[in-house]
């Protein structure tokens, strides 16, 4: 009578290799065995790398005899069934329990200690005898006396080590894929504690609900001169851990994305077997995607900003030193000066900004000298017959105003002789003019080719800028042609650069 049931049978061979494909790399063991700790509601966990051993070992709750059952049975559903740590409520980063196998390709031995209230053990996994004991599967375990003078906690040993271990591979592993940041949690290798490195720039902070959980985190736009290539895009975790890195839709942004970090926490989205990746055809993940598509919107928006802020910054130091190079050039040649004499003594050295006065400044400072020249009027009256009169009180001229045409327009007041000169760099599209003036406020447009071009670089920048302001003061002056105008410029050119 043939049988109606079959036998499962799985070889022993089959686990390890199985867990060489889910684990490409031998470092995986360590970071399954901190976040065995993390799950453990470990305070602490101390991984030591050594030459011929590791040990990672943590104060967490420890494990009783059932502990080690559930800690050696593979696929076991505890963490399943309870996705939150007993202490403190951690969300739980194990889910397959195939890891310590899984890295049996690394080492040759592992032995774990571990001491739960009462009870402490031993046991010892021996690839070389695991293997030749055929189909016994099973592990000596030793029972030992609890140490009072040791807390409750797991040491893992790995021994006998077939690869070697790089530490700061190991320390860049840990910061990818271990809860580092954690409250209540802290981990070490090989003394120094391991510290997620805080990247300086913009911070976009965001947070936002979806059906399934809230999608939270924080982007980082990093100041140009770090902006690097390695390890572009923002970091994905699920119950923080790194899953992927994902630069959704930015690298089309070209050299800006290299400035963009940052991570985002989403611990609903439901993650491949080998934790590289998601599941994309569930409707978690197009949840997902819609927030990032949001966030990236945002991201894009600051980023031009501050661009455009460091664009502005660029612009007002270019001007400033294009000014300071045409106050010595007409000092040098006052007949040229449509404003008066310009004195040496508001161009020597480095003017520090003391010859410029920003608009408003200016305005407010123009309303104080108004009103004291009245007052100095009033106080010195006229007789006449004897009769003291007191003229009149003399309208303040106001200062033409500048037309600013967008809010980043970029504003610079100074002071030329007996006139205030203001030059206003601002968007006036690339076929507008090129320079243009109004009374004593003279337009730059930055949109122009010719401007854009040369304000790649500063030393460009500012001759460009000097080029059209002694452009424009040389037809303040009222030339008879041309011809005259383009020879004052030429001049003061010359006498601001050539020396």
């Amino acid at each position: 009578m043939e049988p109606d049931t079959l036998p499962v049978r799985v070889d022993k061979s089959h686990l390890i290799t199985i867990g060489e494909r889910l684990y490409a790399e031998s470092v995986e063991l360590v970071r399954e065995l901190v976040n065995n700790a993390y799950d453990a509601d470990a305070t602490e966990v101390h991984v030591a790398i050594g030459d011929a051993e590791i040990r990672v070992q943590d104060n967490g709750l420890g494990m009783d005899l059932e502990g080690l059952r559930e800690y050696f049975t593979i696929g076991t559903a505890d963490k399943r069934q309870h996705p939150k740590s007993p202490r403190f409520g951690r969300p739980r980063i194990g889910q397959f329990g195939i890891g310590k196998f899984a890295t049996l390709s690394a080492y040759e031995r592992f032995t774990v200690w571990t001491q739960h209230g009462g009870f402490a053990a031993e046991v010892v996994f021996d690839k070389t005898e695991w293997e030749r004991a055929g189909d016994r599967w099973d592990l000596p375990l030793r029972v030992l006396p609890p140490e009072p003078a040791r807390c409750d906690g797991t040491t893992v040993s790995l021994s006998r080590l077939y690869r070697r271990f790089d530490p700061s591979e190991v320390e860049r592993r840990l910061l990818e894929s271990v809860p580092v940041r954690a409250p209540d949690f802290a981990v070490f290798l090989n003394g120094r504690r391991v510290v997620g490195q805080r990247l300086p720039g913009h911070r976009i902070p965001f947070l936002e609900g979806t059906a399934f959980g809230p999608v939270h985190g924080e982007i980082v736009i990093v100041p140009a001169h770090l902006a690097s290539a390695t390890d572009l895009g923002i970091e994905i975790k699920v119950k923080h851990v790194t899953v992927r890195r994902e630069l959704f839709g930015m690298q089309s942004w070209g050299r800006e994305a290299a400035r963009i970090r940052g991570e985002v926490h989403a611990d609903f989205l439901p993650v491949t077997a080998d934790r590289s990746g998601f599941v994309q055809d569930r409707d978690e993940y197009r949840a997902f995607l819609e927030v990032m598509d949001r966030v990236v919107v945002e991201v894009r928006r600051a980023l031009g900003h501050l661009s455009d802020r460091k664009e502005r910054q660029k612009s007002r130091q270019a001007v400033r030193e294009a000014f300071r190079r045409i106050q010595l050039a007409l000092a040098r040649n006052p007949e040229l000066s449509p404003f008066g004499p310009v004195p040496y003594a508001q161009t020597t050295g480095s003017l520090g900004g003391s010859g410029f006065v920003r608009e408003e400044r200016a305005e407010r400072e123009g309303g104080r000298e108004g009103a004291t020249d009245a007052a100095a009027a009033g106080s010195s009256p006229s007789a006449v017959n004897g009769v003291r009169s007191v003229p009149p009180p003399q309208r303040r001229q106001r200062r033409p105003r500048v037309r600013r045409l967008t809010p980043n327009a970029v504003v610079q007041r100074v002071s030329l002789g007996q006139a205030g000169v203001t030059c206003c760099l601002d968007h006036f599209g690339p076929d507008g003019k090129e320079a243009f003036s109004e009374g004593t406020t003279i337009y730059v447009n930055r949109d122009h080719p010719l401007y854009v071009r040369n304000s790649r670089r500063r030393e460009t920048h500012t001759l460009h800028v000097a080029r059209l302001l002694t452009q424009e003061i040389s037809m303040m002056k009222d030339p008879r042609s041309p011809r005259q105008a383009f020879e004052r410029q030429s001049k003061l050119l010359r006498d601001a650069f050539g020396r």
